[in-house]
């Protein structure tokens, strides 16, 4: 149950809702689970948390902007930033604040899909192993 768990909670932290993983997923490590299986859930969880952003983006940039989801000032802001740095921008994918708009942005433009799961499972893995060998090696 504690992996499913996870599995939910990195989904909901890589939408547009106010969420966070990283607390409950340094509590499970801390609490002795499996490290592999800790990691999968929470990596795969938040990267199709962030394929949801895509679909979002990819059908219903302009209903959210009318209902007030997202700001079309962010918006614009994050367009920008996509054109400028392509594909490499979702290597911050997992980054707070920007990371969730990116893989929206990646949507209503339209994104080659593969590479946009390819790169975004792998900026989502990396932040989520780092966390996880951080812990291991601060650990007294």
């Amino acid at each position: 149950m504690t992996y499913v768990i996870l599995f939910l909670v990195a989904f909901g932290a890589a939408t547009l809702l106010p969420l966070g993983s990283e607390a409950l997923y340094l509590y499970d490590l801390k609490s002795d689970y499996s490290f592999s299986l800790l990691w999968l859930s929470a990596s795969v969880g938040n990267t199709l948390g962030s394929m949801l952003n895509y679909w979002l983006g990819l059908k219903g940039e302009s209903y959210l902007e009318k209902k007030r989801y997202v700001s079309v000032l962010k918006m614009q802001k994050a367009k920008r930033f996509f054109d400028k740095f392509g594909g490499f921008a979702l290597l911050l994918s997992w980054a707070p604040v920007i990371g969730d708009p990116l893989t929206f942005i990646a949507g209503v433009l339209r994104y080659n899909f593969k590479w946009f799961t390819a790169i975004v499972f792998t900026a989502k893995a990396i932040r989520y192993a780092v966390i996880g060998f951080l812990l291991q090696s601060l650990s007294v």
